[in-house]
């Protein structure tokens, strides 16, 4: 069973840049497909950007390509959101989440969360 914690998050302006790190423990990470995921006051949480097992494929939410980057380096049981471009409606709190599945946007299908971590964009 791998447990999951995110950081990075914090306070940025519009058009700004934040890199989220999600660190994994207890399990053998390369087996595990990774996503973020968000959820915003009064809304449901929604996929944000989703890496296969070595990192050669990824996804995204329409709403986030071409300005956020989902990487993941093996070796440091680690993945990464790169955020830039940053928008008010950025604004959500970000969750690392990990499957043995298949790589997929529906948080559903992912076994294993983190607790989370807060990004917010003022407008």
């Amino acid at each position: 069973q791998v447990q999951l914690l995110e950081s990075g998050g914090g306070l940025a302006q519009a058009g700004d840049s934040l890199r989220l790190s999600c660190a994994a423990s207890g399990g053998t990470f390369s087996l595990y497909v990774m996503g973020w995921f968000r959820q915003a006051p009064g809304k449901e949480r929604e996929f944000v950007a989703a890496i296969g097992r070595i990192g050669g494929t990824t996804r995204y939410a329409d709403s986030v390509q071409g300005r956020f980057t989902i990487s993941r380096d093996n070796a440091k049981n680690a993945v990464y959101l790169q955020m830039n471009s940053l928008k008010p409606e950025d604004t959500a709190l970000y969750y690392c989440a990990a499957d043995r599945g298949s790589m997929t946007k529906w948080a559903s299908r992912y076994a294993y969360w983190g607790q989370g971590t807060q990004v917010t964009v003022p407008s």
